[in-house]
This record gives structure tokens, C-alpha cells and sequence, in this order.
């Protein structure tokens, strides 16, 4: 029971032990077996007590370890083993490494060419004089020639191989990134129309029957305001819903993200506007502010003052944005007071959600918590020198 978790899956460290100890065994069985293979190949054509030829073989199999880094250096280093002590593994092992790891077929050409060398050359090299031109130094040199070009021809096919499969995994990944963007454009679309043909219609309906109650109402002028105050706000929704369908529908136009004009310089249509009771403080900062952050900004007290609205009617509201090593925006509401019940308002509950999810999308941070006297204070800090690729 010492593996499983009190949930019944399986602990951490069974985890792994278990999974990665196959691979683990196969990378170390990889590595070891050809050094392995050319030590006892050395070792049982010299034998154990021949003197240098021992001693080559330790050296030829230990250069091996290096055929993956420097694959020409393990060639090197077998070449003394293959032409005093006949020792071939080694050098051919680290001739098919250098087939597969460089990319120049030259490399591998003179790799071939030294080790036919050192394999046909007789050893002391006093013999080279004595080689005749007969049917056995032919055969000779065609078996040394044929089995080194053929080490490198093996070893350059596997290197195209494994290009190809490289390519085609390429392709592949290219592939399935394209058919994500088609279905992603094609949700975008959908999700355009069905903003344009359920939003736009209802938001409709409010300003018709606001225009409606306007004209039908001339002497009550508190109607006729409110039903005005409707209008303009029915047709400002209908305006940045337009834009928004317009960004749904394009394909990652970094220029036409949120709504235009929703910046630092609407904050005070926005606060006559709600309704509410707000203190507005407004520093203008004495540098450009990056487009997202005001944006940002703008839709931080817009959400703080539809939640004051629906959840403290009556509160007294205090707004304030000011620049010090950043754009800090607070919105700060006191108890609600003792108004009429309001209707119950839909919503989504995300609407802090999406604004700390804003705030930390632009490098800032945000902060929303009750006050002891009652109210709720939310806080953002947005970096004016954001410079970004990512959009809120």
C-alpha cells in the first residue's frame, strides 16, 4: 500500500519507477552495448595478455562513448587498434556514427577511405613491399573497400530516414495547426452571428421602446431623461457590438482589439452615465499609455461600477486613477444605502474573474476584497510601458 495515494492512484515515486525506468534502461542499454561489442571483440583478438593490443582495444571501445559528440574522434582512436591489432568493431561502430551524425557525405567518404587504409595495410609496415598484385590482395582490398563504404552507405540512409520522418512530423504539426485556426475562425464566425442576431436584436428592442417612452412621456421630464439615458446607452452597446463582431471575424488583427474610444478620456461619460454617486480623480499620465492599458483601465471601473449597481444601490462610489510606476486604478464603495429593492440582474459571476485574468495578461496585478465598513474596494496596477504581443 506504501505505492498508492489515499485517492487509490498511484504515488509520485511509483510513478516513477515505474513509466520511466523502461526508457531509462533502453538509453543505457543503447549506449553501453556498442562499447561492449567492441571490447570483446578486442579482447578476443589480441587476447588478455597480448600487451598493446589490449590496451588499444580499451582505448578503441572507450573512444566509443564520444560517437555521438565528436563521432570523428572515436574514428581516430580506433584506427591505431584496427591496423596493429585487428581490431575492426570499434572503428567501423564509429564510422556509421559519423555516416549518421554529419550531414557532409565528404566526412564520411574520407572516414571510409582511412579505415579501408588501416584495415588493408599490413602491419610492421615493412610488408607493404611485398604485396603482390595477385588475386588475394585484390580480394583484400575489395573486402576492406566494400565493408567501409558499405558502414557509410548504411549509415547515410539511416540519416535520410530519419530527415524524412523529421519532415513529415513537420508537415504533420503544420498540418494540425492550420486545421485549428480554420476551426477557430469558423467558431469566431459563429459566434458573430449569434452575438449579432440575439444581442444587436434585443438591445434594439430596449432603444425602439426608449425612443418610444421619450416621446410618449413629454411632461414628465424624469421619465423622459431616463428613457434618454437608455437611448444613448442602447446605441453606444449597438456600436461596440458591431466592433466586436468585427474583431471576432478577423484573424488575429492585433490593431482591432476592444472598442474604440473606450480609454482614460471616457471615464467621466462613463460615471455620469451610471447612475451611481461617484467622486471621479483623474490623473492624466504625463506619458503615452499603451492602447490594452487603457483599455484595460476603462473596463476595470466599468465592471466595478455595474457590480456597485447591482449589488450596493445607493453606496457612495470613489473613483481614482493615478500614474506612479504604473497606471493604478481604484474603485472604492461604501455600505449600500437604503434604497427600494432592485429587480434581480443577470450574471455571468466572471466579471472579476476576467479582470485579474486582464490585469495579469498585461504584466499588472489586481486585487478585489471587502472593506470592514462594509463596502468593496477593487485595486489594478497596469505597466504603462507594457510593449507586449499579447492582447487582452
Amino acid at each position: 500500500m506504501s505505492g498508492v495515494s489515499a485517492s487509490g492512484a498511484p504515488s509520485a515515486a511509483e510513478g516513477d519507477d515505474g513509466p520511466q525506468a523502461p526508457g531509462a534502461v533502453r538509453r543505457i542499454a543503447s549506449g553501453a552495448l556498442p562499447v561492449v561489442v567492441a571490447l570483446v571483440d578486442g579482447l578476443v583478438v589480441n587476447g588478455l595478455t597480448s600487451g598493446h593490443g589490449t590496451w588499444l582495444a580499451l582505448v578503441a571501445a572507450g573512444a566509443l562513448l564520444l560517437r555521438r559528440r565528436a563521432p570523428e574522434a572515436a574514428v581516430l582512436a580506433g584506427l591505431p587498434g584496427l591496423y596493429l591489432g585487428h581490431i575492426a568493431f570499434a572503428p567501423l561502430i564509429a564510422l556509421y556514427c559519423v555516416a549518421v551524425r554529419r550531414g557532409h557525405a565528404l566526412v564520411g567518404v574520407a572516414g571510409a577511405a582511412a579505415v579501408a587504409v588501416a584495415w588493408f595495410l599490413p602491419h610492421p609496415a615493412a610488408g607493404v613491399s611485398w604485396l603482390a598484385l595477385d588475386r588475394e590482395t585484390a580480394l583484400l582490398a575489395l573486402d576492406c573497400c566494400g565493408v567501409a563504404a558499405g558502414v557509410v552507405v548504411l549509415g547515410r540512409s539511416v540519416r535520410s530516414r530519419q530527415e524524412r520522418l523529421r519532415a513529415a512530423t513537420e508537415r504533420r504539426a503544420w498540418e494540425y495547426q492550420v486545421l485549428t485556426e480554420r476551426v477557430l475562425v469558423t467558431e469566431r464566425n459563429r459566434l458573430a452571428r449569434e452575438m449579432h442576431d440575439v444581442v444587436a436584436h434585443k438591445v434594439s428592442l430596449i432603444s425602439l421602446q426608449a425612443g418610444a417612452l421619450q416621446v410618449g412621456r413629454p411632461g414628465d421630464t424624469d421619465v423622459r431623461t431616463t428613457a434618454r439615458t437608455i437611448h444613448e446607452l442602447s446605441a453606444q452597446t449597438l456600436t461596440e457590438l458591431r466592433h466586436l463582431v468585427g474583431v471576432l471575424r478577423t484573424t488575429g488583427d492585433p490593431g482591432a482589439q476592444g472598442a474604440p474610444g473606450a480609454g482614460l478620456a471616457d471615464l467621466t461619460d462613463l460615471v455620469r452615465d451610471s447612475g451611481l454617486t461617484v467622486d471621479l480623480d483623474v490623473s492624466i499620465p504625463p506619458v503615452p499609455v499603451p492602447e490594452p492599458v487603457e483599455r484595460a483601465a476603462y473596463r476595470t471601473v466599468q465592471e466595478a461600477l455595474t457590480n456597485i449597481r447591482k449589488h450596493a444601490p445607493g453606496a457612495r462610489t470613489r473613483v481614482r486613477v493615478r500614474c506612479a510606476a504604473g497606471l493604478h486604478v481604484e474603485v472604492h464603495n461604501t455600505a449600500p444605502g437604503r434604497l427600494p429593492a432592485r429587480p434581480d440582474l443577470p450574471g455571468g459571476g466572471h466579471g472579476l474573474v476576467g479582470l485579474r485574468e486582464r490585469a495579469h495578461l498585461l504584466g499588472g496585478d489586481f486585487h478585489a476584497a471587502p472593506t470592514p465598513d462594509g463596502g468593496f474596494t477593487v485595486k489594478a496596477v497596469f505597466p504603462v510601458g507594457w510593449t507586449g504581443t499579447r492582447q487582452p
